[in-house]
């Protein structure tokens, strides 16, 4: 029974570990190590993601009131830094709107073939190691339509939109062995630097990451606070149920 169970075990472990390979196009994922508690980090990637990505990616399920309230901010600091699109009357959107872009879905489908998918649940969907890794692995193609390439996510449709603060990666392989046995290397090494060093940009990748898994489930930020009450209350009431059962069956025993 037990060699069966490890059998089962090592089954899902190997499932898991392929997953994860082919669901990053054959490439090893780096560890994001996002810390969704942490403010400042959350701060550094909402600003990231609206001056960035917010172009062309919405966040149909996220409020800027809720986002605010959860990273610290005022209704006041949310209007100024991170609302820039405007409703049908030309007014600036309020802090309880819905964190849309201002492309209509008919407009990005004319321009990039499909619409720029929604990002609210992508931290969910898809893991902040997917994400920090993508955000990292943009290196320089032309034969692609955008001129960049993706080792996460092959024949990525998007152009590198953090360009000018990694710089550009340029992918270099070399193979080891012949015929069947080959095996290839690929890295990727910078040939323009950006106006962030290495370090800085990975932190403002883990930022950005960090933001996305944030978004995904901002209920994770209060889940352990609720377990530890649910825990509490629980005890509590095993003790009065434990006394009631006493009172109750005294005169049976």
């Amino acid at each position: 029974m037990k060699k069966f169970i490890a059998s089962v075990m090592f089954a899902l472990s190997a499932t898991l570990m392929a997953t994860t390979v082919m669901a990053s196009g054959g490439v090893e994922l780096e560890h994001a190590n996002v810390d969704i508690h942490n403010k400042d980090s959350l701060q550094r990637g909402v600003k990231y993601y609206v001056n960035y990505c917010m172009g062309c990616h919405s966040l149909n399920y996220s409020r800027y009131n809720r986002i605010a309230n959860d990273l610290g901010l005022t209704d006041e600091q949310a209007a100024k830094n991170l609302i820039f699109t405007r409703d049908d009357n030309g007014d600036l959107h309020k802090t309880g709107a819905l964190m849309k872009n201002g492309m209509s879905q008919k407009q990005s489908a004319e321009w990039f073939g499909a619409p720029p998918p929604d990002l609210t649940l992508v931290g969910r969907s898809r893991g902040p190691d997917w994400i920090y890794s993508y955000l990292k692995a943009f290196y320089v193609d032309p034969t692609r339509p955008m001129g960049v390439n993706n080792t996460v996510f092959p024949n990525v449709g998007m152009p590198h939109v953090l360009w000018e603060l990694q710089g550009l990666q340029e992918k270099h392989c070399t193979k080891e062995g012949e015929g069947e046995h080959a095996v290839e290397h690929c890295e990727l090494k910078t040939v323009k630097a950006g106006s962030m060093t290495p370090a800085e940009y990975d932190q403002t990748a883990r930022d950005l990451t960090n933001f996305l898994a944030y978004v995904g489930e901002p209920a994770a930020l209060n889940r352990t606070t609720y377990g530890v009450f649910t825990l509490l209350f629980l005890g509590l009431f095993a003790i009065i149920a434990y006394f009631l059962k006493k009172e109750y069956w005294k005169d049976v025993h």
